[in-house]
């Protein structure tokens, strides 16, 4: 059955998301606020900006108007940046339609509040079901409709099963579940270890220091989100390990590039004033140590990441100093 899909956030994924669902067979009205890219998108069916080379279907209406992308959506799909999720949801709350789910596709924490953006569409747009999509999910290969697995989240069962329902198809497999809150972490999470992961591949350290990265990066994960409420066993799922390991490893991972190039001795400026698309990571490092001193939870990877993002230490320093740790059991806590 078709429904009328909002997709807020004109960047890679949301576009991969809004092909998606019209490849499914709804109306979709993708949103974005730069009016110029709208155009563009509107004139040439592509956005040749963030995902060249691929034709958007007819079923979805571009605008840079919210009061339009909004009106009558069953479904809202926020896919905009973390440090813009709270602005554009207070502008869009009034157009919000009372009935419609709003639905989180961002990976990443808000840097003041440290809120996950679950709860920042919940402060924004109260008294709407809320749910959130994640998992290994690269933007491109989604719009080319190459076979995905990822996970919903939400408190309502209904909300979960409407997502689940509304998005399913040949190429996308769904899942459920009812921990809102470790899928997120998972999510935002993986990205500072993603960053760790190009720093080693950067340095040209090897293959046996990936895989040691991987697997610890998923312990301090799971340390930190297990802090905050969250279930063991989401972090060891799709949504946590499935995209930890696709984001450090694989070659369309942002955050991992990010990494590359630090790896290589780059300055961050450097890199980011390359960087069309917004590698999470970057402002999720700080936000992830600033919860870790709340919990007092160690973080020795995303320490020494942040330290060299800050340009406070070299990667090849930070490596060294992981690696010089005091030794402990492996399922101690540090």
């Amino acid at each position: 059955m078709s429904e009328s899909i909002a997709v807020l956030g004109a960047g890679s994924w949301g576009t991969a998301l809004a092909i998606h669902a019209a490849r499914v067979g709804h109306d979709v009205t993708l949103w974005g606020r730069d009016a110029t890219l709208i155009r563009q998108i509107s004139d040439t069916r592509e956005n040749a900006r963030y995902l060249p080379g691929i034709r958007l279907d007819d079923r979805i209406v571009a605008t840079a108007e919210l009061d339009e992308a909004l009106s009558g959506a069953h479904l809202v799909i926020a896919a905009v940046p973390s440090h813009g999720m709270r602005y554009v949801l207070r502008d869009a709350a009034l157009f919000v339609p009372p009935g419609a789910i709003v639905v989180s596709a961002t990976k990443g924490l808000e840097a003041d509040s440290l809120e996950r953006m679950s709860q920042v569409i919940a402060d924004e747009v109260p008294r709407r079901p809320v749910a959130v999509l994640s998992g290994p999910s690269f933007a491109l290969e989604v719009a080319r409709g190459m076979p995905t697995a990822v996970v919903v989240a939400s408190a309502r069962t209904d909300a979960a099963g409407a997502v689940q329902h509304a998005l399913k198809g040949p190429t996308l497999r769904l899942y459920g579940s009812d921990d809102v809150a470790g899928v997120e972490f998972g999510g935002a999470l993986k990205n500072v270890i993603a960053i760790a992961a190009g720093v080693v591949e950067g340095l040209g350290i090897g293959h046996n220091a990936m895989a040691a990265l991987i697997t610890r990066g998923l312990v301090e994960m799971s340390r930190l989100a297990c802090a905050e409420g969250s279930r063991r066993e989401t972090l060891a799922g799709l949504s946590g390990l499935g995209d930890l390991v696709l984001t450090c490893t694989g070659d369309l991972s942002r955050n991992r590039r990010v990494g590359i190039e630090l790896g290589r001795g780059r300055p961050l400026r450097d890199i980011l004033a390359e960087t069309r698309m917004v590698a999470e990571g970057v402002r999720t490092t700080g936000a992830a140590l600033a919860l870790g001193a709340r919990h007092r939870v160690e973080l020795p990877l995303a320490a020494q990441m942040a330290a060299v993002l800050e340009g406070e230490t070299s990667a090849r320093a930070a490596v060294e100093t992981l690696m010089l740790r005091p030794a402990r059991a492996e399922n101690d806590h540090g």
